[in-house]
């Protein structure tokens, strides 16, 4: 059975149309020359927000197709409250760095603007996308939010000091990171990724000036930023999140 996602409310015996729109074309497009599914043929189907459910192609018109909802086969999963925080990047590179995020079970996605960040546009809808299209080649049910591009300044200055923000610093003194974050109080937490040449001495001074920041080396070597993400997403996974 192939997994698909879809924005309607999920219930047995329910009909949900498809999708209008996805990252190559409708999502009717792809049930039906993509994955070729005709009429009465089984499909699994998620919104991320009601679990997982059997379902079966129910009307496959040329404007559209409609699903037909079955049982449920898996309850929603919950994941660790880490919101990941990215200068953004290039168009490849962004995939890459979003899908990962996804799988690492980040709640939400939010691009920071620096004064070292290129480039400063951002394509929602194609994180959006990413973020399903990981969601579905991995199994996961939840889905993160992608959330509109922020200032740093801006973002800190209206942060809930309930979340703890830490702060990947190329320059930190702290040389083991799982020293360093076994002592951030766990609960909600922000991981905070600077752009490729780094946060400048102003935003670095800005950072370690609000109590809520705690920051991290990520070790001897300078990393990509994509790289980065998967590697501070395992820190903190490992010591503050849901694989403990």
């Amino acid at each position: 059975m192939t997994k698909d996602e879809h924005g309607g409310m999920l219930g047995c015996g329910k009909s949900v149309p498809a999708r209008a729109r996805r990252q190559h074309g409708g999502q009717a497009n792809y049930v039906k020359n993509v994955l070729r599914l005709k009429e009465g043929d089984k499909i699994i189907v998620f919104n991320g927000r009601e679990g997982e459910w059997q379902a079966s192609l129910a009307d496959a018109g040329k404007r559209g197709a409609t699903f037909r909802i079955g049982a449920k086969v898996r309850n929603q999963e919950d994941g660790p409250d880490i919101d990941y925080l990215f200068a953004p990047l290039k168009r490849a590179r962004l995939d890459y760095m979003v899908q990962k995020a996804t799988e690492m079970g980040v709640g939400r996605l939010q691009p920071v603007l620096t004064h070292r960040t290129t480039p400063e546009r951002v394509n929602l809808e194609r994180m959006r996308a990413n973020v399903i299209e990981a969601a579905e080649q991995c199994g996961i049910l939840r889905i993160p939010e992608v959330i509109a591009p922020r200032k740093l300044a801006a973002l800190l200055a209206d942060w809930d000091r309930e979340r703890a923000l830490i702060f990947c610093d190329e320059a930190s003194q702290e040389r083991c990171p799982f020293t360093t974050l076994a002592r951030v109080r766990p609960g909600p937490l922000a991981l905070l990724v600077g752009p490729e040449g780094g946060f400048d001495e102003s935003e670095r001074a800005l950072l370690a000036s609000k109590p809520f920041v705690t920051s991290i080396s990520l070790g001897p070597r300078i990393l990509r930023a994509d790289t980065a993400a998967v590697a501070a997403l395992a820190l903190v996974n490992g010591v503050l999140g849901d694989w403990r």
